[in-house]
């Protein structure tokens, strides 16, 4: 063997590239977070940012990595702005310290949506978990979107099928008012197309309330709820708009405990400004809360105990949010480390960062190994389907802290899939975009 080492040196061979050695990777893959510790917003994306970097610096300081290939994170702070975003975007979309971008973080569907076009052009993929623009889970039409686990038109599906278990089957749902308080932004929106053609699947009454941003006098919106006399409330609201939601439903006479909270309205920032308005109030959980799984006891282990969180207040470890960033960068984690065992183990482009992500698969022996088993749910993405998981939780507030309800809820992907493709095609008929296909690509080497 020391003959062997000798040779292969004289040869000019590396020493990393020799049987049975570890590949080297001498450049950190880059990855730019636009964060939003300051605004509105703040309570929320505070506790996602620790998630998100407290996973990275695991994976960088236990795990040697991924594949052996660090994460230089870098955080830009943009109050949840979609144009200091699209700055930022602009600014770090070359890559930095000799790596290139593999993906970008939109941390909110209007920065996804004003990147869209440009996101294309510069073939970037844009990674908004449980957000985006729906139509985005068409890979065919949109090859750089990926609206990852649980778009909004799940998010409706699923809360109306939680709704129909409550209430003792679909077939109660007819005749019934449900009606939709959402935040009056492309993100409260985004979840009406589904509802339309849930509600006439199951002869629901729609009534859709809107709040305007930032959502903290909602006095209108839950009088007229009083008059509606709604049997239950879909709650798509915010940041500051969900805890006076709560409240203000509380003073016109509205139970929580026939409220659900979307995604992005249910969490610790969420509930605990609404005190006791918000006991029996439930929302989607594609991202439980919960400090017990699997990946707590290593971060706790490894980060938390050995003073390395970015989490400011440890008894927010395995909040909501918390576990958002969690996800997030396991995600992005396991994206790459399927682009390694395609490309090499080195930092990726935005082209092999496409390719990676539509490759993901997570099932629940790899769920068990990374320690998310129960966290996360299994997905499976393609180029045809960037959601790939569709299911969520449901969780309710018992005053302290979130209670998990069920496993996880399926939404009515045969319903809702000829919805998705339709707005696709409609949107690529628009632009002028090529629908894409797969199996004629020769894709990025």
């Amino acid at each position: 063997m020391r003959n062997f080492l000798i040779a292969a040196l004289m040869a000019g061979v590396s020493f990393a590239a020799l049987p049975g050695a570890p590949a080297q990777a001498e450049t950190a893959q880059y990855v730019p977070l636009p964060t939003y510790r300051v605004g509105a917003y703040a309570s929320s994306g505070e506790l996602w940012w620790a998630g998100e970097k407290d996973y990275f610096r695991y994976i960088n300081e236990v795990e040697g990595g991924v594949d052996g290939v660090k994460i230089s994170y870098e955080e830009f702070e943009t109050e949840w702005s979609p144009d200091r975003t699209v700055e930022v975007y602009e600014r770090v979309k070359a890559g930095k310290d000799g790596s290139p971008l593999a993906f970008f973080f939109t941390h909110g569907t209007p920065a996804t949506y004003a990147l869209l076009e440009k996101a294309a052009v510069d073939k970037i993929p844009l990674i908004d978990p449980a957000g985006g623009k729906t139509e985005t889970v068409d890979g065919l039409v949109f090859p750089y979107a990926f609206p990852l686990l649980f778009s909004y038109y799940s998010q409706a599906s699923t809360g109306i099928n939680y709704i129909a278990q409550r209430e003792g089957g679909f077939e109660k749902l007819k005749g019934k008012k449900i009606a939709t308080v959402y935040h009056d932004s492309a993100y409260g929106r985004a979840s009406q197309p589904a509802i339309d053609l849930l509600a006439k699947k199951y002869g629901f009454e729609n009534i859709q309330i809107p709040v305007a941003d930032p959502g903290v006098e909602q006095s209108p919106q839950w009088r007229q709820i009083r008059e509606a006399k709604p049997d239950w409330v879909f709650l798509r609201t915010w940041g500051a708009s969900t805890p006076v939601a709560l409240k203000t439903a509380a003073r016109f006479s509205f139970p929580a405990d026939h409220i659900i909270g979307d995604v992005w309205a249910g969490s610790e920032s969420d509930a605990i400004p609404a005190g006791a308005a918000a006991i029996g109030y439930s929302a989607l959980a594609p991202y439980p809360a919960g400090g017990d799984f699997e990946i707590h006891r290593r971060l706790k282990k490894n980060i938390l105990d050995q003073g390395k969180s970015d989490l400011r207040d440890p008894k927010y470890f395995g909040a909501v949010n918390y576990n958002v960033g969690l996800v997030n960068a396991a995600l992005a984690v396991e994206a790459l480390r399927v682009g390694h065992k395609k490309f090499g183990a080195r930092p990726l482009n935005g082209e092999e960062g496409r390719w990676a992500f539509e490759h993901l698969s997570i099932d629940d022996a790899r769920l068990k190994d990374i320690g998310f088993y129960g966290l996360l749910q299994p997905i499976r993405i393609t180029p045809e389907d960037h959601e790939g998981g569709g299911a969520a939780r449901i969780q309710s507030w018992d005053g302290q802290k979130w209670v998990l309800k069920t496993d996880w809820i399926k939404a009515d992907h045969a319903l809702l899939d000829p919805l998705i493709r339709q707005g696709a095609e409609l949107y690529a008929k628009q632009h002028g975009i090529a629908v894409r296909n797969p199996a004629t690509e020769a894709g990025p080497k």
